[in-house]
């Protein structure tokens, strides 16, 4: 559970962990890593590879770990063009997506991980 907990914070850092003011628009460190042409999308990918290790340590079957590099995938193709990736990385949150499938195989929900 502790791994899981572990993950679940990161993707929160990744891809929800700020809020615009006045609105429920999320934005975690992938959006403004984006910002940073080549590098910061490759950073955030780097993260998402992580994310993915751990499902394939945890015992998750390939087909999951395909999906889950599908959206690692989508995110870094469509992450990197310029302007219109920024605001695809507002709303194409990958890491949250990739814990998703992560807790959904456990059939757990994000209410059963613990928040540390």
């Amino acid at each position: 559970m502790r791994r899981l907990a572990r993950l679940a914070k990161l993707a929160r850092l990744m891809d929800t962990a700020l809020r615009v003011p006045g609105t429920n628009i999320r934005f975690g460190a992938d959006s403004i890593l984006g910002l940073v042409p080549v590098v910061g999308d490759a950073g955030g990918a780097l993260v998402g590879i992580l994310i993915l290790n751990e499902a394939r340590r945890l015992g998750l079957p390939a087909r999951k770990q395909m999906q889950m590099l599908a959206n690692l995938g989508t995110d870094a193709l469509f992450g990197s063009v310029p302007l219109v990736g920024d605001l695809f990385d507002l709303y194409f949150k990958s890491h949250r997506r990739n814990l998703q499938i992560i807790l959904d195989h456990f059939e757990l929900t994000s209410d059963d991980v613990p928040r540390r």
